[in-house]
């Protein structure tokens, strides 16, 4: 196996050098011939809200479309993600070389509360057997639909009474799992701060107060700005539902004064993009470029895409002896973030794939 010397600018860590030795890094110079990769080298990255196991149509997907999205992926410099809900675990499709998988379980909601074929559906009284389920076929973390659009109101409202949402929560953690939440509505928050779950996915909903209690609780939040930058396209998919309309079109509206307010409550964050199987097109890199137009500065997106986000959800970074998962840029991408759209290379288990 190619032992590598990597050097330049390492972010998340103060060394200078580092080694790649049998796929495992070090900071122990190796004996012997070791290959040079100078540049920005970042911990890969991480797309803690991707679906490369959801399929449309409610079936299994062919393992080669899972590894489709995979190595798409990995042609991103994503070397790990977080499955956020998809009818099957991607690792059993995963082999050496492939970014790495937490897989969350299947979507869970009630009848006709979320988009269809994604979710296993059940009733308040179900809610926590199956949370116990998807736990059981999850790699440590479930995901709920907190909030959607109930059709009788006419707008998005909580799908789950306070108490079920407790319960399950409180299920989970007694097995040692995790919970993320799918919220975009102001109404959901209280449920979910009180129920004490563990992250929260897009959190549009969330006031001042809202995130600065999260921050104080340590709950994980992933903006998805791609995907909230949708809102307008939702709201004309709505069209029939006026008060869902102007929901989502105020909370447009105020997108990017939230994100600043994201960033002020310290709250700990993760980047996700909300992708599936157009992940050849669209992924980490555009996240971060979208982000970093609607306001966050260019580090600051960077680490909780790299470093930082890899840590709170507990992926090595730069310790000594952990897998070998890189990502190398010739130029800055905290200069300009469009080079993380050019990685110069690759690495996930030591193993070099260039652009």
């Amino acid at each position: 196996m190619v032992n590598y010397r990597l050097s330049g600018t390492l972010r998340g860590t103060s060394h200078r050098e580092m080694w790649i030795v049998d796929g495992r890094i070090t900071r122990q110079k190796p004996q012997g011939a070791v290959t040079n990769i100078n540049g920005y080298v970042y911990p890969g990255l991480l797309d803690a809200h991707t679906h490369p196991g959801v399929n449309r149509d409610g079936r299994l997907l062919d393992r080669r479309e899972v590894r489709r999205r995979l190595t798409a992926l990995r042609g991103w410099g994503v070397t790990a993600v977080r499955d956020c809900g998809g009818q099957q675990n991607p690792n059993g499709d995963r082999y050496d070389g492939l970014p790495r998988v937490i897989h969350c379980g299947q979507h869970i909601s009630r009848p006709k509360r979320y988009t269809r074929h994604l979710a296993v559906e059940v009733e308040p009284t179900g809610l926590v057997g199956q949370a116990i389920i998807e736990y059981e076929k999850s790699d440590g973390w479930i995901k709920i639909v907190g909030d959607w659009i109930d059709r009788a109101a006419g707008d998005n409202r909580p799908v789950w009474p306070q108490s079920a949402l407790a319960d399950a929560v409180e299920a989970v953690h007694e097995c040692g799992g995790k919970v993320t939440v799918h919220s975009f509505c102001t109404e959901t928050i209280d449920d979910l701060l009180e129920a004490g779950v563990d992250g929260i996915e897009h959190g549009t909903g969330m006031t001042a107060e809202h995130l600065q209690e999260a921050a104080h609780r340590g709950i994980l939040i992933t903006p998805t700005v791609h995907q909230i930058r949708r809102f307008p396209e939702f709201a004309d998919a709505g069209s029939r539902f006026p008060i869902y309309v102007e929901r989502m079109r105020g909370m447009d509206r105020k997108r990017r004064e939230h994100l600043e307010l994201m960033m002020e409550s310290g709250v700990p964050m993760l980047m996700g993009t909300d992708t599936s199987e157009n992940v050849g097109e669209l992924s980490m890199p555009h996240e971060l470029i979208d982000a970093v137009a609607d306001g966050f500065p260019p580090d600051f997106a960077m680490a909780n895409a790299s470093y930082a986000g890899r840590s709170w959800l507990g992926l090595p970074t730069w310790e000594e002896g952990a897998p070998a998962d890189f990502v190398v840029y010739d130029s800055d991408p905290e200069v300009d973030i469009t080079q993380t759209l050019h990685p110069a290379s690759v690495f996930i288990d030591g193993i070099r794939f260039q652009a």
